[in-house]
């Protein structure tokens, strides 16, 4: 599957709706592979959770780095019902993909998979599509590992990509794959879904 379909995927899901902190997550097996999408801002909830930043500590796993607050609480409302996919030993491959608001829970959930399964970590991959900033401060190297295979993709001078500012300490992990012609669109346009569609397929072929 190329990212523009994937993409695409991500965009249309059909996606389970929770009332608490109007989280939303689609999860389905194909065979032994497992998609795990996550879905953009959705309403005013969405944007109270975006643009509550202050860094928490993630705790609960070997030892102590910091996110942003606003989506950790959205993915731990998540977290719960999508472990008993991840779990499932019969599951060989995942697959996970957000965009905007869902692509900072991709990410999240990219290092829950690997730390919960390391026997299937080199086949586990994830994708943000325009995504915010999530950690804040330095990472550990064995925590920095986690997220080798996720990949932040950035169209042009998406906005988006650049929040919350480096200045207050938050920073990409993994990898970031920048796509688009800079020239062409400012920063609030390169992050229409409409414009990353149009780059993915120009550059990675539909």
């Amino acid at each position: 599957m190329t990212l523009y379909h994937l993409f695409r995927r991500t965009l249309s899901a059909d996606y389970v709706q929770l009332q608490e902190n109007a989280a939303s997550y689609f999860a389905q097996r194909e065979g032994n592979v497992l998609y795990l999408l996550f879905e953009k801002s959705n309403g005013a909830t969405d944007w109270k959770n975006n643009l509550d930043f202050p860094a928490k500590p993630y705790r609960g796993m070997e030892g102590l780095w910091f996110v942003h607050r606003g989506f950790l609480r959205v993915f731990k409302t998540i977290e719960p019902l999508i472990a008993p996919y991840i779990a499932d030993a019969t599951v060989k491959k995942i697959v996970i993909s957000g965009y905007s608001h869902g692509a900072a829970l991709a990410l999240l959930c990219h290092e829950y998979c690997v730390y919960h399964r390391p026997d299937i970590a080199n086949q586990i991959v994830g994708y943000g599509f325009g995504c915010p900033r999530v950690v804040w401060g330095f990472l550990k190297k064995s925590i920095k590992a986690r997220f080798k295979n996720f990949t932040v993709v950035r169209n042009c001078r998406d906005i988006v990509t650049h929040l919350p500012p480096c200045i207050l300490g938050y920073r990409h992990t993994g990898r970031i794959l920048h796509i688009g012609r800079e020239r062409l669109l400012n920063g609030v346009d390169s992050h229409r879904p409409e414009h990353y569609l149009e780059e993915l397929s120009r550059e990675v072929g539909s």
